[in-house]
């Protein structure tokens, strides 16, 4: 590639970009719910545990090829793989359709949590009455033209930083943004677990029955880990090609990782304990945070302000992740069609645009068009989730494992033997070869109930 090419400037730039990647709308929106409706925190011993054998060794692997090409995430697979093996590719193009599926709600969530900055500030949804809390929701969702112009409102966000570059676009937005995140989220979690009758909401977030875990839950669990890290869709590929040479792979994923489910907790004790103090249903699916934390704002003190930077704190989550996952696109555009940036932008926005309507209309006109008994939602979310990302993870595992070797793996991981990762090195490379792609392929087959 150009020794033009633009990348992250600094060490802690790589980390709150990969970071605003991993810490998205996953964390504050979908792992709330999911966790809600998948039986609290056995589901969350499940979501550790697919974190760490095989969510963190795909995420290690894919940076690490994405820095070893410094390329997209089709021309990645065309550099390193040998001339005579034409299949490897695919990676990448199954990566950039999860990206475009993945976008289409995505940014239809986005432009909800945007929607209620708006309401927030004037007040229209201040209100600790749990059934005023979900009329309010519901004719926002139901509303065809506000939900499309709010979408619109994301993708036009998105697209004006990300033509600003690597650098000046995604890194200079996550420096900014992530330490306000964080501080937010802290202020809100003081907030909710002093509400009465906050306990119960720990105690579902951290008491396990495990007689609730099932093939469907593992599956689950296992698709949310993909999709909170960002991985199996070509985004951290993308991204570690942006990554300095001196950047230590393993040492910077694991760290990503580790905030990433501190910001889940946090997002859990910011919401659960208000779901249980005001009398929510924590199974009450994609609507959860939109109808509890007003609920919260509305019964403290300056309630309505510090409802709207809850929103704004979630619209900054979102940004970060729809950055990185925009950036698959736009990368595989301008570098391999010769588009300019703008050009590549423009075009990508477009046609997430394009598949957005029918995600986004959803809850209202697209509410009828079902496959499987799933809508256009729920449909891109299924595909991506649960079958495209955790067979990108066991393809990047097997090229890892068994095409590109130990010997480039430990030259990649040690920067050229800078780094004494040994250790972890031999690990990385016996859960990639072994057993993270049997774990996703079992997961995978038995909760589609093929085995």
């Amino acid at each position: 590639m150009s020794s033009n090419r633009d990348g992250f400037t600094s060490t802690f730039g790589v980390l709150v970009a990969t970071l605003g990647s991993a810490v998205g709308l996953g964390n504050i929106w979908k792992f709330p719910y999911m966790t809600g409706t998948n039986g609290g925190a056995s589901f969350l011993v499940v979501y550790l545990l697919a974190t760490l054998l095989v969510a963190l060794p795909v995420m290690i692997a894919e940076i690490m090829l994405g820095r070893a090409s410094r390329a997209n995430a089709v021309t990645a697979f065309e550099t390193l793989a040998p001339k005579s093996q034409k299949f490897w590719p695919v990676i990448g193009y199954m990566g950039l359709i999860s990206a475009v599926l993945i976008l289409a709600f995505y940014t239809g969530v986005a432009g909800w949590v945007f929607a209620y900055i708006f309401k927030s500030i004037t007040g229209s949804i201040h209100s600790t009455d749990p059934a005023s809390a979900k009329a309010a929701f519901g004719a926002m969702v139901s509303n065809p033209l506000q939900a499309l112009f709010w979408q619109w409102v994301v993708l036009a966000w998105a697209g004006a930083i990300i033509m600003l570059g690597v650098s000046k676009g995604i890194e200079a937005a996550a420096k900014k943004l992530m330490p306000i995140l964080f501080l937010l989220l802290v202020l809100l979690c003081v907030r909710s677990l002093t509400l009465p009758g906050a306990m119960e909401g720990v105690k579902f977030l951290f008491a396990p029955d495990f007689s609730k875990i099932t093939a469907s839950v593992m599956l689950t669990a296992v698709g949310l880990a993909f999709f909170k890290l960002s991985i199996g869709m070509g985004t951290m590929l993308t991204y570690g090609s942006y990554f300095r040479n001196e950047q230590n792979i393993p040492l910077t994923a694991t760290r990503v990782m580790l905030a990433d489910l501190s910001v889940s907790l946090l997002a859990g004790l910011a919401i659960f304990p208000a779901v249980f103090s005001f009398g929510f249903e924590p199974a009450a699916g994609p609507s959860l945070v939109f109808m509890t934390i007003p609920a919260v704002f509305a019964s403290m003190p300056f309630g309505q302000f510090f409802m709207a930077l809850f929103f704004i704190l979630a619209a900054i989550a979102a940004t970060g992740a729809i950055l990185s996952i925009l950036e698959v696109p736009v990368a595989m555009l301008s570098e391999r069609f010769q588009f300019s940036r703008k050009q590549a932008t423009l075009m990508s926005i477009s046609v997430i645009g394009l598949f957005g309507v029918p995600a986004t209309l959803s809850m209202s006109l697209t509410a009828g068009w079902t496959v499987f008994g799933l809508n256009p939602f729920d449909l891109f979310d299924y595909i991506s989730s649960n079958i495209l990302m955790p067979i990108g993870g066991i393809l990047i595992c097997l090229f890892v494992g068994w095409v590109y070797g130990l010997p480039q793996l430990q030259k990649q991981l040690s920067n050229q033997g800078q780094l004494n990762n040994g250790w972890i090195i031999k690990a990385v490379f016996m859960l990639v070869r072994y057993i993270t792609p049997a774990l996703i392929l079992i997961i995978m087959l038995k909760g589609l109930g093929l085995i």
